[in-house]
């Protein structure tokens, strides 16, 4: 009797010590490792921010405007706008804004959420009518912007970015559609604030 009752344990040890394991393996995955982006559903535009009655007047030399948002996705800005393209250094918020009310989509990644191989991924993605900047103030560690929409991504290789290009980069959200950041300014040519006289 000692010996079946053994057999039995032995039996119950071997199917119920991998059932437990396996279970204490998926709780952990379940209770994740703190990275948010697997629980953002990166499948549609749903997240997109929408901001209406943006002002979008030329603002004074020497004067500033406070933006709500970080980065801006709208408002009144500086009378010159920023030459599309990449740039690896800040850029005047008051000059990014009016390149936006050109219909320009505007990249933003923070400096210590993306590295180089991330910035030249970015970078591929970005339309003609685009610029590419470092925004550290903002939370999510890419954000994509048109004037009235702004989208927070999980990085670089987000899927949404060509989605929301594919929407919103025509730039009919903008109140001067198709005007185009081409025949803009050098950021290095502007005055401190980015507001030329």
């Amino acid at each position: 009797m000692f010996a079946v009752l053994a057999a039995v344990l032995v039996v119950a040890a071997a199917v119920l010590v991998p059932v437990v394991l396996s279970k204490d393996d998926d709780s952990g995955t379940d209770a994740g490792d703190g990275d948010t982006s697997a629980q953002v559903d990166t499948s549609n535009l749903d997240a997109v921010q929408e901001y209406a009655g943006l002002t979008n007047q030329h603002l004074a030399p020497g004067k500033e405007f406070d933006y709500p948002q970080s980065p801006p996705a709208g408002g009144d800005h500086a009378p010159y706008w920023l030459e599309c393209g990449v740039y690896d250094e800040p850029v005047p918020e008051a000059n990014a804004v009016h390149d936006l009310e050109h219909g320009t989509v505007w990249l933003t990644y923070r400096t210590d959420d993306v590295d180089a191989a991330g910035i030249e991924q970015l970078a591929e993605q970005l339309p003609d009518n685009g610029i590419l900047s470092p925004y550290d103030d903002q939370e999510a560690p890419v954000v994509i912007t048109v004037w009235g929409r702004q989208l927070a991504l999980t990085g670089p290789d987000d899927p949404r970015i060509g989605m929301f290009v594919a929407e919103f980069g025509a730039g009919d959200t903008a109140p001067e559609p198709f005007a185009s950041c081409h025949g803009g300014v050098d950021p290095a040519d502007l005055p401190s604030g980015g507001i030329a006289a």
